[in-house]
């Protein structure tokens, strides 16, 4: 993990953002809305115009942040994503409205443990985003790995969880929990023989995951 002064350095060198996406980042940090991460975002994007896949799929869109960075960032791809929160849900609407993504970007209200059947019409993608219930992340992937393509990517945030996956005590009950949670999936997904997974300490820590097998 970055220590705050490293972490303050890089963000100063990262070039402004469009004034609609720091209206966004204004109003998640106003309403404490998690967010992804300045540092972490920018990373994934990298990562993402290097894949450069068509067909994405987020579990967790929040007010739409990492979707609409995403299709700004990436005009040929189509986005698929997850809201279970209705007040969130409708944010995001606002936003991907204002942003002019709604070509690009499709919100699916519900529990994405329940939304197989729909999110399936989609499939198959090229990248799967999990950025939701940190308890539920082996649930999302086991449930949706088979509608991603062979070679397909699955990005994971937040698997370091402040540090306190390797924390030796940690007092808060639900974050304790949480922790083992987080630790249980990275060891999981770093035992799998069917995907390649790296750990990257990028902001609160991103997993990727890529899929074996023949590439498109």
């Amino acid at each position: 993990m970055l220590s705050e002064e490293l972490t303050r350095y890089i963000e100063a060198l990262i070039p402004d953002r469009e004034p609609i996406v720091q209206e966004i980042e204004a109003y998640a940090k106003e309403h404490r809305v998690p967010i992804m991460d300045i540092i972490g975002i920018e990373a994934m994007l990298y990562i993402l115009q290097i894949i450069q896949p068509k067909n994405i799929f987020e579990i967790g869109t929040a007010i739409g942040y990492s979707a609409i960075r995403m299709a700004m960032k990436l005009p040929n791809a189509r986005i698929v994503t997850v809201e279970r929160d209705q007040e969130r849900y409708e944010r995001a609407l606002f936003y991907i409205e204002r942003t002019k993504t709604c070509d690009q970007i499709d919100v699916l209200f519900g529990d994405a443990l329940e939304l197989y059947n729909e999110v399936e019409k989609h499939a198959p993608f090229d990248v799967m985003f999990i950025d939701a219930a940190k308890g539920q992340y082996e649930r999302f992937f086991r449930l949706y790995e088979p509608l991603l393509a062979d070679g397909g990517v699955v990005i994971t945030d937040n698997v370091l969880f402040k540090g306190l996956v390797a924390a030796n005590e940690i007092e808060n009950k639900r974050w304790r929990q949480l922790a083992k949670k987080i630790r249980e999936y990275n060891e999981w997904l770093m035992r799998r023989t069917d995907y390649d997974t790296v750990i990257l300490p990028i902001g609160d820590g991103i997993a990727i995951s890529r899929k074996r097998g023949e590439t498109k």
